[in-house]
């Protein structure tokens, strides 16, 4: 529920609206929502998978990507991770940077990871170039 359509129905609680002023409200509100985007819309902290789609065009060839990540699998490798000897991270945390990953694995953190779930739920990333399409979202 948008927090409009939830100051109309405090409003009609306190007494200080009718019924039928909350009705026009809440429609007025609903005519000036913008149109439904072909994401399916859910309740926010329900994620269960990260998707990133990507479809190129190299060469005159098509291409295409499709990966759907179970964020527990996500939850699940920030734990792992933490079983990592210390004196193993400093030449993960370099391969990783060679590769052009510039992570800190003792950076990661389990409740870090939760904030940029709740974040990426929220989020909806598309990169549109002459030359591919990039969706990044959760769902």
């Amino acid at each position: 529920m948008n927090e409009q359509r939830k100051d109309i129905l405090a409003m009609l609680a306190e007494g200080k609206i009718t019924t039928e002023e909350a009705e026009r409200l809440i429609a007025a509100v609903e005519r000036d929502q913008p149109a439904a985007t072909t994401v399916l819309e859910r309740p926010k902290g329900k994620a269960k998978y990260l998707r990133v789609m990507v479809e190129s065009i190299e060469n005159g060839e098509q291409g295409r990507v499709n990966v759907r990540v179970p964020l527990q699998l996500l939850r699940a490798g920030v734990k792992l991770a933490a079983l990592i000897p210390p004196q193993a991270i400093g030449h993960i945390n370099d391969e990783l940077t060679k590769s052009g990953v510039p992570i800190d694995l003792t950076q990661l953190k389990p409740e870090q990871l939760e904030e940029l779930v709740e974040h990426l739920d929220e989020v909806t990333m598309e990169i549109d170039q002459s030359d591919a399409k990039v969706r990044v979202f959760c769902e």
